[in-house]
């Protein structure tokens, strides 16, 4: 994994070990030995182990920890192949976060109704899987000043995304995930500064694409290492931020009618701000 993402653990090969264990058959394979070193000349981490079951296993279940040791919204893939003699090599696959830090491998072709529901599903846990995600929607919410200009804004969001994830891999830029991140942060942030210095202030749907195509970079980052379909992961996400958008849009309009007199648009449109701030100067110097 990237070095940076282990720079601020204080033992990171053993509390990489303790946070992946494997078992079938509802026992735990042994881990045998494991290594592992920096490669500074990659900018990544490698570790190498052996594990021992207890019987030559059909399928193996997985518990990885490693979003809460690492960086909380990224996205661990594990690609696993077991060896059928024979029959050749079997292959499976699994993507684990916060949300999703269980899954079992069965290295069998998987159904169309499987795929669909495993990468639309995989979308909805993208678009809502950290802070960073939510605080963009937030941010979109904040912005509006209406209905109208909020399904404006969303449109416009989500169209970013959707631009992004088809023509990034035409490009041949492959962008660093911290700097997706760092990006992404600082358009939270000047979105926040709209808010406060331009309530008035046309053209939001222009900055609502821009950040669109800031936020669609972590989608083209995820369909690069996990091979899905961008359609059913764009659309699963699609779905999530439209219901996220309209729970925050609830809450901050009774927020607003019940508390006008603290001025939370103001308020939350500072810890937007500041969010973003700190975000973004954390992911420079990370």
């Amino acid at each position: 994994m990237p070095l940076y993402e282990v720079g601020h653990i204080k033992d990171p090969e053993n509390s990489i070990f303790r946070s992946i264990h494997f078992s079938s058959g509802l026992r735990e394979a042994r881990l045998l030995g494991h290594s592992c070193r920096a490669d500074t000349a990659s900018n990544v981490y490698l570790c190498t182990a052996d594990y021992e079951f207890a019987t030559p296993p059909d399928h193996i279940d997985v518990a990885c920890a490693f979003a809460s040791i690492t960086v909380p919204n990224h996205v661990h893939l594990l690609r696993a192949v077991l060896s059928a003699g024979a029959q050749g090599n079997k292959q499976d696959q699994a993507v684990f976060d916060l949300s999703f830090p269980r899954a079992s491998l069965w290295f069998r072709p998987p159904t169309p109704l499987e795929i669909a529901a495993t990468q639309t599903g995989a979308g909805i846990v993208r678009a809502l899987g950290g802070p960073v995600q939510i605080l963009l929607l937030a941010a979109l919410v904040l912005a509006s000043r209406g209905v109208k200009e909020l399904v404006a804004l969303g449109g416009m969001f989500f169209a970013g995304q959707v631009v992004s994830v088809l023509a990034i891999p035409h490009t041949g830029w492959q962008p660093a995930a911290r700097f997706v991140e760092a990006a992404a942060a600082l358009a939270v942030a000047y979105l926040a500064v709209e808010v406060l210095l331009l309530p008035e202030a046309g053209w939001r749907w222009m900055i609502a694409a821009v950040l669109g195509l800031f936020h669609g970079l972590y989608f083209h980052l995820f369909l690069q290492e996990t091979r899905y379909r961008a359609g059913y992961v764009l659309a699963g996400a699609g779905l999530a931020e439209l219901i996220a958008i309209a729970v925050l849009w609830l809450v901050f309009s009774r927020l607003t009618r019940a508390a006008r007199a603290l001025r939370p648009v103001q308020v939350s449109a500072t810890a937007l701000l500041a969010f973003g701030m700190i975000w973004f100067v954390l992911r420079l110097r990370s």
